[in-house]
């Protein structure tokens, strides 16, 4: 499942507002190839080869690349034109603290406002979704995207329960790194500092990932019991737990 099919089914919509739907599915999908490294650091993209490629009109790629300007995912001069910007592991880290800071706002903030029963629900059964995987006992490439899939859906929700569109705007800019697989394997400025063998997809669960399924569900016992505070809390250290680990595996290099 592609980056773009994932927000579909997970129903997120937190690409700028006033752009034609067309642009939303070439954003989602030039973001994608630009984080896994398929368009590779310093690449021009030219919106007629870019157009001609997506079987799109050149609208929407134009749209897309000044979003992605914006996002600091591609860079802009009158000579070149658009291109792909290099990241930096400091940039990854720096993306993923500005990410817990806004998450954990956005945690909060949906408890202070409160939840309605069905969207409580559905959180709910994310989170059961989410444990039914881990608790199979079987990991692959497939299920592995499946777990972020809703690991996505898990997030979208709390963001929307958040009802802040300017909240909503600012994390789609932290967003340069994979949310639909593992960074240390997806990521190509995280998966250059990763041995061979750390790359590998293990046959069961790998430990981060049981982690994080803990982390939504204690998240989500916080949103149940309305304790905003602790809801943030319990984010914040669920997005830096990330950092913590690609930092550390960066370490063994």
């Amino acid at each position: 499942m592609t980056a773009v099919a994932a927000d579909q089914e997970a129903g997120v919509t937190d690409h700028p507002p006033h752009t034609e739907p067309a642009t939303h599915t070439v954003l989602t999908r030039l973001r994608e190839r630009i984080v896994t490294g398929e368009i590779p650091p310093d690449a021009r993209l030219r919106a007629e080869g870019l157009a001609a490629e997506m079987n799109v009109s050149r609208t929407p790629i134009r749209s897309a690349l000044a979003v992605l300007s914006a996002e600091g995912l591609v860079s802009y001069s009158v000579n070149r034109g658009y291109t792909v910007r290099a990241m930096s592991l400091g940039d990854i880290f720096d993306s993923i603290e500005a990410r817990a800071a806004l998450e954990s706002l956005a945690a909060r903030a949906s408890v202070d406002l409160g939840w309605a029963p069905e969207a409580l629900e559905h959180l709910a059964s994310l989170a059961r979704a989410g444990r039914a995987i881990v608790d199979k006992g079987q990991w692959s490439e497939v299920i592995e995207h499946a777990w972020y899939t809703i690991n996505r859906q898990f997030h979208a929700q709390i963001l929307h329960a958040a009802q802040n569109t300017v909240l909503r705007n600012a994390l789609r800019m932290t967003l340069i790194y994979p949310l639909f697989g593992d960074a240390a394997r997806l990521c190509p400025t995280v998966s250059a500092c990763v041995p061979p063998r750390l790359r590998q997809v293990p046959a069961t669960p790998p430990d981060h990932i049981r982690q994080s399924q803990d982390d939504h569900e204690k998240i989500l016992a916080a949103i149940q019991a309305e304790d905003s505070m602790e809801a943030g809390r319990l984010m914040s250290d669920h997005v830096l737990a990330t950092r913590t680990r690609l930092h550390a595996i960066a370490l063994r290099r």
